[in-house]
């Protein structure tokens, strides 16, 4: 029996189908699942059972003998979530209880960390555990995420196997629910497929162009095969980055999108807004060293293919992963 929390989610319902598809199909799925929206995310697929995120830790009081792992990927992830309270919450203490019960009844572990603790980049993007404490994000969101990761590595009790992932930016099918935190990609079909045209922020820092702001985008595809390598390895414990290693521009993903789609790019630039344009980030690139030498040798999918996947394959249709 493999859990996994956020179950209705992005990134964490493309996953539960990586892992039909390998015939795990004794999957038990943990969320909020009054948000309707994200009900679809979970049609179809092969599952044990439904399990409400509040009621999660009584049942696997009585179930924890049956579960063989545990993907911790549910999290308030809104970066532009302003309350503590509910970040502490959802994303630190709920976390923590997932911990101590893996703990416990000695169960593996992996769990979504973010590229966000790394804030504006100014120490690199280095996953190695002497830079956690020097971290400062940019908002709540990454403070969140940062305060788990320094308390996870401070803990003397771990689980046997645990693995923290710093998600980079991630795009690909089932984010349809996501509305302003869905990827660039999504909201660049949108407008597209509305206009015929394309806005881009504009720099507000004079080391960029406007356009040539860089992210390291990764496909959601991608993440669930390190996952699934991961729930296999098995060893090697610790915070590993999760990107495609290699940052690209806004332009770049404009272009391939319109590319996609078979039509002629028309591409205008738009002021960040004003409650975001303070910690806005100009670069990210993971470093993936730390993830190849521990044995993941798959390569990353290139922008330019999975910009061309999830809009033909998906976006076109509304079809879901």
């Amino acid at each position: 029996m493999i859990v996994v929390t956020g179950a209705a989610g992005f990134i964490a319902s493309c996953l539960v189908t990586r892992l039909n598809a390998a015939n795990f199909n004794d999957i038990v799925v943990v969320d909020n699942f009054t948000v309707e929206r994200k009900l679809a995310n979970l049609k179809g697929k092969r599952l044990r059972e439904y399990v409400d995120r509040n009621d999660f830790f009584e049942w696997l009081d009585k179930n924890h003998e049956q579960v063989e792992f545990i993907f911790h990927l549910g999290a308030r992830t809104d970066t532009t979530e302003k309350s503590r309270e509910i970040l502490d919450l959802l994303n630190l203490e709920y976390s923590k209880k997932v911990w101590h019960a893996c703990c416990q009844y000695q169960l593996p572990l992996v769990y979504a960390s973010s590229a966000a603790t790394y804030g504006s980049g100014t120490l690199g993007y280095a996953d190695e555990d002497a830079l956690l404490p020097l971290l400062r994000p940019l908002n709540p969101y990454g403070e969140s995420k940062n305060d788990f990761d320094n308390w996870a590595v401070a803990q003397e009790e771990k689980p046997f196997f645990w693995a923290g992932l710093k998600f980079f930016n991630v795009y690909g099918p089932n984010e349809y629910h996501k509305g302003r935190m869905a990827s660039v990609i999504f909201h660049a079909y949108e407008q597209i497929r509305r206009t015929g045209s394309m806005e881009l922020f504009r720099s507000h820092n004079p080391e960029y162009a406007d356009g040539e702001q860089k992210r390291d985008f990764v496909y959601v595809k991608d993440v669930c095969e390190v996952c699934y390598f991961l729930m296999h390895h098995r060893k090697n414990s610790g915070i590993y980055n999760l990107g495609s290693g290699e940052a690209r521009t806004f332009l770049d993903l404009a272009l391939n999108t319109f590319a996609a789609l078979n039509q002629t790019a028309d591409i205008r630039f738009k002021d960040t807004p004003e409650d975001i344009r303070d910690t806005y980030q100009y670069f990210t690139q993971a470093e993936m060293q730390k993830l190849r030498s521990i044995g993941y040798d798959r390569p990353f999918t290139r922008l330019e293919d999975g910009i061309q996947d999830y809009v033909q394959n998906y976006l076109v249709s509304g079809a879901y992963l």
